[in-house]
């Protein structure tokens, strides 16, 4: 186990449940407060609806999407984490480079039911750009493809030969229901057929990113200038 501060970055397409699988976190953590708790809304099946305490803008919940970056954190007896929670949405994809520019590991969720998308590869390229070289690949909602091995299996070899391109150093592959709480801060009885930690214990585990004095400076800049309504 590793002390200090662990910088997090959850990433993934668009409804693939990164506020909800944090917000769970949260809560298995014990890093949400009584008045929190009981604030939030449940879902038909009397689950609460645990991406509420991560979706902050009132834009945010009308439509039921990420879109800012939102910073949470929460510790375990062994380390202290700050989450960036960034949105899935191709509209704000830049808003997803912000959160990565700073992360020490970045947790990318891919729905199990949609497999690979292309918001997935792009986050995990922006990833890999910005320097993040330890990255778990959650496979979300679990729960609804029955817990099913092979489900899991298949989006693990599509995600192994896309990564061969990319700079990562560890990549760890978890079969995961955020909404459920499978393998986030325990093992999974659901899921006895995957030998591997549940994503808390990863978490516990990863190495901070190395301080990148050593290398060329760089500071982006950004410029737009108008002169009428038709020049940007």
């Amino acid at each position: 186990m590793h002390s200090g501060v662990l910088r997090l970055l959850t990433c993934g397409s668009v409804d693939d449940g990164k506020s909800t699988l944090i917000g769970r976190l949260l809560f298995e953590t014990g890093s949400i407060a009584e008045d929190q708790m009981a604030a939030l809304e449940c879902n038909s099946t009397g689950v609460p609806d645990y991406a509420l305490l991560l979706d902050g803008l009132q834009a945010e919940r009308e439509q039921g999407i990420t879109i800012d970056v939102a910073y949470r954190q929460f510790a375990t007896p062994h380390r202290r984490f700050i989450v960036a929670d960034t949105p899935g949405h191709i509209q704000y994809t830049r808003n997803m480079a912000t959160g990565a520019s700073t992360s020490d590991l970045a947790l990318l969720l891919v729905d199990a039911r949609n497999g690979i998308l292309t918001q997935t590869l792009r986050h995990a390229h922006i990833a890999s750009l910005f320097g993040v070289r330890d990255i778990i690949l959650a496979v979300n909602k679990m729960d609804l493809v029955h817990y099913a091995e092979d489900t899991f299996r298949e989006i693990v070899d599509a995600f192994e030969r896309i990564t061969e391109s990319l700079a990562f150093s560890n990549i760890h592959y978890v079969p995961v229901s955020a909404l459920e709480g499978e393998n986030l801060a325990s093992q999974s009885d659901r899921m006895d057929w995957y030998s591997g930690l549940p994503v808390l214990e990863i978490l516990e585990d990863a190495e901070p990113r190395a301080a990148d004095a050593d290398k060329p400076f760089r500071m982006p800049v950004q410029s737009i200038n108008r002169s009428g309504a038709d020049f940007r």
